[in-house]
């Protein structure tokens, strides 16, 4: 493994964040792999969390940029964000789709599939393979469980709209790597 990234890798933007988390290393406590989809949210967005101030709900997105902020889903499912911009902003990525690469054997278990294409095709799928829950919002993405490293950077990225999402749903914010076979549905 090499060195984790620096928080400093997070002060940016959400788009620029989301394209180059892309090719990154997402591990959890070892479980993980290959980042092939994900979604920029900004503070000035009305799809965001943050878009309305802080609640007790997205508190994370307003810590320090390069933490994580995982919410449930419709009750259900859990979504991993990373924290970026400045301290404060409001703005994540959202990590929609990984190629399982570590601790398979583990993912399936979880996930209870043998399909590798579904163990991470998803953000509830994602979460629930690497073992995120509540338990992780806040935490730093340098330090134990998370382990974040760079990868190897894709040479074409695709882009489109956001899944499911009612507001701002004209914003090509949804990015991910062309010719996986591990993203969370096809992009248009």
């Amino acid at each position: 493994m090499t060195e984790p990234l620096a928080p400093a890798f997070f002060r940016r933007d959400a788009v620029s964040l989301a394209t180059d988390l892309l090719g990154c290393v997402l591990l959890v406590d070892g479980v993980g792999g290959v980042i092939t989809e994900t979604e920029a949210y900004d503070h000035e967005d009305p799809a965001s969390h943050s878009f309305r101030g802080r609640t007790p709900r997205n508190a994370a997105m307003f810590g320090p940029p390069g933490q994580a902020y995982v919410y449930r889903s419709y009750g259900i499912h859990w979504c991993f964000n990373i924290v970026c911009g400045e301290t404060s902003t409001g703005s994540a990525v959202l990590i929609r789709a990984l190629e399982p690469v570590s601790a398979l054997a583990l993912m399936r278990q979880r996930r209870r599939t043998a399909d590798v294409k579904k163990l991470c095709a998803g953000p509830g799928r994602l979460t629930e393979a690497l073992g995120i829950t509540g338990a992780h919002d806040s935490l730093p993405l340098d330090a134990a469980p998370f382990h974040l490293e760079e990868g190897v950077r894709p040479e074409t990225i695709l882009v489109g709209p956001r899944i499911g999402i009612s507001r701002a749903v004209e914003k090509p914010w949804r990015f991910g790597i062309h010719g996986s076979r591990f993203l969370s549905r096809p992009f248009r």
